[in-house]
């Protein structure tokens, strides 16, 4: 098979796999989250990507239901908020790492996991991989969550999972 087409069957496969997640541990008290994905684009392009969470984070999983109301500043201190109706907002993460192009960490709970006595930390880390950037995305939550976080982790490793699978396939679209 010749370079080219190689490289085709490569695209079309990492567009087509979801992301390969896994729930690495999980206790009453908190969990581990792991998923990967390799695109077609630069760790620089992965890495800017990041940065237009609105773009590419499901909607669905918003107050708004409004992409164009979340945004994320690519900054220590920066914040993963979104804009709300009558003046509201909502921080989701606060930036607390910052290596453009090689890692991007956040820490916070996410949607309903604010109202929990606990917090996570959101990393994803970009390395060039053969056909492009392999991003490995992990979030460890824990704390007090009423219940136990081992009885949501699986839900929460399906929202992540696809947040990372809708990135994958905006970066493969924009090449």
């Amino acid at each position: 098979m010749k370079t080219g087409a190689k490289v085709a069957v490569m695209v079309a496969l990492s567009v087509a796999a979801p992301a390969q997640a896994e729930v690495k541990a999980a206790t009453t008290v908190g969990f581990e989250l792991e998923s990967k994905i390799v695109v077609a684009a630069t760790p620089g392009e992965a890495y800017a990507m990041l940065g237009r969470i609105g773009d590419w984070w499901n909607p669905a999983h918003s107050y708004s239901g409004e992409g164009a109301n979340l945004h994320l500043d690519l900054k220590a201190g920066g914040c993963f908020c979104e804009t709300l109706q009558g003046g509201g907002s909502v921080e989701h993460m606060r930036v607390v790492f910052v290596q453009p192009g090689s890692v991007l960490r956040l820490q916070g709970g996410l949607g309903p996991l604010q109202t929990e006595g606990a917090t996570g930390t959101l990393t994803w880390s970009l390395k060039p991989a053969i056909d492009g950037t392999e991003i490995v995305q992990t979030y460890v939550f824990g704390g007090y969550v009423r219940g136990g976080a081992d009885k949501i982790a699986p839900i929460v490793d399906q929202v992540m999972a696809e947040q990372l699978d809708r990135l994958r396939a905006k970066l493969n679209r924009v090449r």
